[in-house]
């Protein structure tokens, strides 16, 4: 990878850092209910105070529309940060100009400071080289931390990096090297999961994956599309009929590529989408009702699924088998996450996984922390498994 890193920083006393990090945080009655992306900042700010920089932090919060908010303030966030730095946080009730500059020149080296949030300025979603001119303004060097905004093309994700010498954090750092280590140069065999559920969300991804991977299982709903193309009966359930020729050619392209692709051979039926519903498990080609639904695949996948992953060297995961939140429509999506941690908790398996329903659906099966990497970046994250150039990311290669 050709990004600069904080490892190839010295001494940086005298010195302002301005550090993009994502503090978007889910908020309860004004309390932060996760403070994990919080928590991923801190190796990259305590690096860089270690060093001796001012540290100015730049975020956004929610969806302000370039305009000033104040329930979108960043400002809550700076107690829950100073506690976990243990060390006062100032905050700057704007994120340019003369109120970020006389914070920021009060701070000692090796000081933190936080910045009001970016979208209040209509520049920031704009990219306007103007504004991303206040804000190099405030830093000597520029450091990206937040991956899971790195596909906007914003001023503090892109046009600021472009102005400044521009690194990449510890946390943007862990996210690229673990996807290289995925898709970029994976160790071979590769398996892909993708689920979900609609094929229409996915195209691009599918479409990427069947000319990159070895093997790809499709499950969640977007499996239902693909066995109705092949002329199965799906009954009552979510399949996106209009699709059916877009499924067959994606088969096809796989076929012509040389990637696997793994169906549910059975599947889980039930009439009622509610937990624990009356439900039945049948090989594919039984006949369905017009209520009947599928919300999961059956124990045959699985063993398909996981007779493929033991041979794999790399998976790359997007997306739940079947409708994991309501039991025993877990059971699937379980199995081979539990499968998934053991191979790699044994040395045999690089997993790397992402997406929000998948980040959910990992840790239910309670195994997140056995992956390789998990990515909590829903939108970058898609759009990098697409084989789309993320911004945020491009910049850091000038």
């Amino acid at each position: 990878m050709t990004f600069k890193t904080l490892d190839d920083l010295s001494d940086l006393t005298g010195k302002t850092a301005l550090v993009r990090v994502d503090f978007n945080v889910p908020v309860d009655n004004g309390a932060i209910t996760d403070d994990t992306r919080l928590r991923v900042a801190l190796p990259t700010i305590e690096k860089l105070a270690a060093k001796g920089a001012k540290v100015a932090l730049l975020a956004h919060f929610d969806r302000p529309k370039g305009k000033v908010v104040p329930e979108m303030s960043l400002k809550f966030v700076a107690p829950a940060l100073s506690a976990l730095l243990g060390a006062t946080v100032p905050f700057a009730s704007d994120c340019v100009g003369d109120t970020a500059q006389s914070v920021i020149d009060a701070l000692p080296a090796g000081g933190v400071a936080l910045l009001e949030n970016v979208r209040f300025h209509p520049g920031e979603e704009k990219n306007d080289p103007d504004f991303a001119k206040q804000l190099a303004a405030l830093g000597d060097l520029y450091v990206n931390d937040a991956f899971s905004a790195a596909h906007r093309a914003h001023a503090s994700t892109e046009g600021v990096a472009h102005l400044l010498p521009a690194y990449a954090g510890e946390s943007m750092k862990r996210e690229l090297n673990a996807l290289d280590a995925a898709l970029g140069n994976p160790q071979r065999p590769t398996l892909g999961i993708v689920g979900g559920s609609k094929v229409s969300t996915k195209l691009d991804l599918l479409k990427n994956l069947v000319g990159k991977l070895d093997a790809l299982a499709i499950g969640g709903g977007m499996a239902n599309t693909f066995l109705y193309a092949q002329g199965h009966d799906v009954g009552g359930s979510l399949c996106e009929k209009d699709l059916k020729d877009t499924a067959l050619d994606i088969l096809k392209e796989a076929e012509a590529k040389g990637c696997k692709i793994l169906l549910p051979l059975d599947i889980v039926v039930a009439q009622d989408f509610k937990a624990h519903a009356p439900n039945r498990t049948q090989d594919l080609g039984a006949s369905l009702s017009a209520d009947d639904k599928i919300f999961d695949a059956g124990p045959k996948t699985v063993a398909q699924l996981t007779e493929v992953m033991a041979a794999s060297k790399t998976l790359i995961w997007n997306g739940p088998l079947g409708v994991f939140e309501l039991p025993p429509f877990d059971a699937a999506t379980v199995a081979a996450a539990k499968f998934a941690a053991s191979q790699t908790k044994a040395g045999k398996l690089v997993a790397v996984a992402g997406g929000g329903d998948t980040v959910a659906a990992l840790n239910h099966a309670g195994v997140v922390g056995d992956m390789t990497f998990v990515s909590t970046a829903g939108g970058a994250f898609l759009e990098w498994m697409e084989g789309k150039p993320l911004p945020g990311v491009e910049a850091l290669h000038g």
